[in-house]
């Protein structure tokens, strides 16, 4: 005969009742919600790597420095991206900083508390293996844009990517602000280089400043897709 608390373990896993966006965009235990402005830290490179967090709303970019001092942009996430995984693979220590680019609220996660979700709720699983599933896809393509996409193509690609185009949800048509030397960073070029097609973008029509931020136009896949 079974016990008691294994039927409710098995209830537990196979709970309908179970909803992963109420998870994602709630306080409770094991799991805080915390609010960052623009420029704040939310961990730095070095710090012990505890917990699992999700982007419910703003923006983070992921840094690493070297030894000599130098700092490379490695990723600038949006809403519905996690970040800070490691501590699920034996990481110990955070191997980048992650930064607000603007207004900012973060769910943390215990990683206990993950890892118990990774093996109990099927829906929270299969969503977050889809996200690193994705996220290896945008690494792959990453790379690709590097070695052999022109530095032009290379900040079109990352203005979409910033404005969520091609993500299930909804498309950010307009962005914050994100300074050029970021981009420039992101990229892998220079700041001169980014003036310059940031200025022939907008005279293209294929960016918009305003005062609510950057307002990118769907066409600037035109410059991705085309050729020499």
């Amino acid at each position: 005969m079974k016990s008691p608390s294994i039927t409710r373990r098995r209830a537990s896993r196979y709970d309908k009742s179970f909803s992963v966006e109420a998870f994602l965009q709630s306080a409770g235990a094991a799991r805080r919600m915390t609010d960052f402005k623009k420029k704040d830290t939310i961990f730095l490179q070095g710090q012990p790597c505890k917990t699992v967090l999700y982007i419910q709303k703003g923006g983070v970019r992921l840094s690493v420095v070297n030894p000599r001092g130098k700092e490379a942009v490695v990723a600038v996430l949006g809403p519905g991206d996690f970040f800070g995984e490691g501590c699920l693979a034996g990481q110990t220590l955070r191997i980048a900083t992650a930064t607000a680019v603007s207004s900012t609220t973060v769910l943390s996660v215990e990683k206990k508390e993950m890892s118990r979700l990774l093996h109990a709720e099927h829906a929270f699983s299969d969503r977050f293996i889809a996200h690193m599933l994705s996220r290896n896809i945008r690494v792959e393509e990453d790379l690709v844009d590097q070695l052999f996409n022109s530095s032009e193509k290379r900040l079109a690609r990352a203005l979409l990517l910033l404005a969520r185009y091609g993500k299930e949800d909804k498309p950010e048509k307009v962005v914050p602000r994100i300074s050029q030397e970021m981009l420039a960073e992101m990229v892998g070029t220079t700041r001169s280089r980014v003036n310059f097609f940031m200025n022939k973008f907008r005279k293209l029509g294929l960016i918009t400043y305003g005062g609510g931020g950057l307002e990118i136009n769907s066409s600037l896949l035109s410059v991705v897709l085309h050729d020499g």
